[in-house]
C-alpha cells in the first residue's frame, strides 16, 4: 500500500483527496560468453549504443530524482513490470472470470502526525477517498487515532488462493523464456543452480514478511529500505526499482523484435530513404500502436489485460509440452553436465525469473490471513521452480546446441502450438508498456501544480512517456541482444532485490531478534548474492561488448 508521505524525503507532503483518485487508476498495471577470437570494432555501433543508453537513462533518472517512485498496483502498489499481474480478491464473486478479472483498489495510506496537527478538516482524506462516511472523529487526536490504526483503511480480503496467483504472476515473465537457453549453456547440473536460487529467494521473501511484522509502518519495498537504513536506504531500493522497471522495458522491446518476424513471416516491409530491416520496422509499428495507451489517465480501462500476462506464460508452457509430445521433435539432443565458464552469466538469467520481492509487502498487506504468507510464499515458489526446471529441460534435449535465446524462437514455425506461443509473446509487450510506466506517470501526476489544467497534466505526462518509449526502442533496437541484456538485468538489478537487499534489511531491522546461526546464513547469502552479482555482471556486459562489436547477436 504507497503511503502517502512521498518516498523522497525531500519533496513535500501530499495529502488532497484528488491525488488519491489518480493513485486508484494505475495498476500493475522482469547465455554463455561465445567466441572470443579477435573481431573487428565498429565503433559506430558502440557510439550509437552508448547514445541511446546515455539518453535513456538519464531521462529516467531525472525524473527519478524529481518524482520519486511509488509503487502501485492492483493491491495498492507494485511498479513490477512482468508478464504477471496482481489480483485484488473481491468478496463477491459469482465465476471464474470474476475471481481473475475482478479489481477493488483500496488504499491503506496514513498519515503523519505532523500533517495531522497542521490540517484539521471534517472528514480525513483517506475517508474522502472511499467515498465513506468519516469515521475518525471531529478532533485532531481521534482521527489520528484511526488513521494509524491498520484495520481502519486496511482491507485485508485476498484468500490463500489469490495470494498464490499474485506472486506466481509477479514471477513469472521473461525470465520463462530464456531458461532452457540458460540450461543448455549451463549444464544440466547448473539445474541445482536454478533450484537453488529458487529456494533462497523463497526464504528471502519469507524474511521479508518478519522485517514488515516488525516494522508495521513499512508497506512498500522503499519503506523496508528507509527502516532500515534511512533516507539513504529509500533512495538505493529506488534507484534498483527504476533500474529494474527501466532494463525490463527494454527486454519487452528486444523479445518484441525477435519474435514479431515469425508472426508476420512472409511480411516483407521497407521505406523508401530509410535503411530499416522489416523486424524493426514490425517493432517500431507495434510501439506506435502502444503509444496512445501513455496518454490515458485512468488506466483501469486496460487494467483486465495486466492478468492475459499470466495467462500467456502458462499458454507458453502449454505449447512448449505440446511440441514435445506432438510437435513431431524427438527429445534426444545431449545436454552438456556442467559448463563452469558460462555460469557466471546464466546465473543472472536464473535470478532474473525470480525476482518478485518488490510485491511482497503488498501482497502481505493485502492477506485476509497475513500468518499464511509463509505457506503463499512456499507454494508459489515451488510451482516457479517446477515449472522453469521442466520447461528448461524440455527445451533443452527438444533443441540442443542450436537452442536460440528464447524459447518461442528454436519452437517449429509452421505449427499452430508455435504461432500462439509467438502471438503471446508478442501481445504481452503491447499491452504492458503503459502498466509498467504507470508509477513514473502516478508520480509525476502527483507533483505537478494542483492548479494545472487537465489538459496540460495530461500533455506533459504523455509526452514525458511518449519520449521515453521512443528512447527504449531505439536502444532495443541498436542493442538487440536479449540473453545478455537480461542477464545484465538479473545479475546488477535482480540479485540485490531478491537476494542481498532482504538479507540486510532482516538483519537491521530484526536486530537482535535474530539469532546467530540465522545470521551466518544471512551473512553467506549476502555474500553469495555479491559474488554472483559482481560475476554476471562483468560476464553479461563483456558478452554484450562482443555483441556490438560483431554487429549481430551471438
Amino acid at each position: 500500500m504507497p503511503p502517502l508521505v512521498p518516498s523522497n524525503p525531500w519533496l513535500p507532503v501530499q495529502t488532497k483527496a484528488q491525488n488519491f483518485k489518480s493513485e486508484q487508476s494505475a495498476y500493475q498495471l522482469e547465455a554463455g560468453c561465445r567466441g572470443s577470437a579477435l573481431v573487428r570494432i565498429r565503433p559506430y555501433k558502440i557510439r550509437k549504443f552508448i547514445l541511446s543508453f546515455r539518453l535513456s537513462l538519464i531521462l529516467f533518472f531525472f525524473f527519478g530524482c524529481f518524482i520519486p517512485i511509488q509503487t502501485v498496483s492492483l493491491v495498492d502498489s507494485v511498479p513490477h513490470n512482468r508478464f504477471g499481474s496482481l489480483i485484488q480478491a473481491s468478496p463477491k464473486l459469482t465465476d471464474l472470470a470474476s475471481l481473475l478479472i475482478s479489481y477493488k483498489p483500496v488504499h491503506g495510506a496514513r498519515f503523519s502526525a505532523t500533517q495531522l496537527a497542521k490540517k484539521c478538516t471534517s472528514k480525513c482524506e483517506v475517508c474522502v477517498e472511499e467515498s465513506e462516511k468519516c469515521k475518525c472523529g471531529d478532533d485532531d487526536a481521534s482521527r489520528l487515532a484511526h488513521v494509524t490504526n491498520d484495520n481502519h483503511h486496511v482491507k485485508r480480503n485476498s484468500s490463500f488462493a489469490h495470494s498464490v496467483i499474485n506472486l506466481i504472476g509477479a514471477l513469472i515473465g521473461l525470465g520463462q523464456l530464456s531458461t532452457p537457453y540458460a540450461l543448455e549453456n549451463g549444464g544440466w547440473a547448473s539445474a541445482f543452480l536454478l533450484i537453488g536460487l529458487g529456494t533462497i529467494c523463497a526464504y528471502t521473501s519469507h524474511i521479508i514478511r518478519k522485517c514488515l511484522d516488525e516494522s508495521p509502518s513499512s508497506k512498500t519495498y522503499q519503506d523496508l529500505g528507509a527502516a532500515a537504513f534511512g533516507s539513504k536506504g529509500r533512495v538505493l531500493a529506488s534507484i534498483f526499482i527504476y533500474l529494474d522497471i527501466f532494463f525490463t522495458l527494454v527486454s519487452y522491446t528486444i523479445s518484441l523484435s525477435d519474435n514479431i518476424p515469425l508472426v508476420f513471416g512472409k511480411t516483407h516491409m521497407t521505406l523508401p530513404h530509410i535503411h530499416i530491416s522489416t523486424a524493426q520496422l514490425l517493432t517500431v509499428i507495434a510501439v506506435l500502436v502502444a503509444l496512445p495507451s501513455f496518454w490515458l489517465r485512468d488506466l483501469s480501462s486496460i487494467s483486465f489485460l495486466s492478468f492475459g500476462g499470466i495467462l500467456m506464460s502458462f499458454l507458453i508452457f502449454a505449447t512448449v509440452i505440446w511440441t514435445a509430445i506432438f510437435g513431431g521433435i524427438k527429445a534426444n539432443q545431449s545436454i552438456p553436465v556442467f559448463q563452469l565458464h558460462k555460469i557466471p552469466i546464466i546465473s543472472g538469467l536464473y535470478a532474473y525469473g525470480y525476482a518478485g520481492h518488490l510485491v511482497i509487502p503488498n501482497l502481505y498487506t493485502a492477506m485476509r490471513n497475513p500468518s499464511n504468507f509463509t505457506k503463499v510464499s512456499i507454494t508459489s515458489f515451488t510451482i516457479v521452480i517446477i515449472l522453469y526446471t521442466c520447461q528448461a529441460f524440455i527445451g533443452a534435449k527438444l533443441f540442443g546446441p542450436s537452442f536460440n535465446s528464447q524459447i518461442t524462437l528454436s519452437m517449429p514455425p509452421h505449427q499452430i502450438a508455435t504461432k500462439l506461443a509467438l502471438w503471446a509473446t508478442v501481445i504481452t509487450p503491447i499491452t504492458k508498456y503503459a502498466l509498467a510506466f504507470a508509477p513514473f506517470a502516478i508520480q509525476l501526476d502527483h507533483n505537478l501544480p494542483s492548479s494545472m489544467p487537465h489538459r496540460f497534466r495530461m500533455l506533459i505526462r504523455g509526452s514525458i512517456g511518449s519520449v521515453s518509449l521512443i528512447l527504449i526502442l531505439v536502444l532495443a533496437l541498436s542493442v538487440p541482444y536479449f540473453q545478455y541484456v537480461l542477464g545484465l538485468t538479473g545479475s546488477l538489478v535482480s540479485v540485490g532485490i531478491s537476494l542481498v537487499f532482504p538479507c540486510a534489511f532482516y538483519m537491521k531491522i530484526c536486530g537482535e531478534n535474530v539469532s546467530k546461526p540465522v545470521r551466518v546464513v544471512n551473512w553467506l547469502i549476502m555474500i553469495f548474492g555479491v559474488v554472483i552479482g559482481v560475476a554476471g555482471t562483468i560476464s553479461s556486459s563483456k558478452s554484450l561488448v562482443i555483441s556490438i562489436q560483431r554487429g549481430r547477436p551471438t
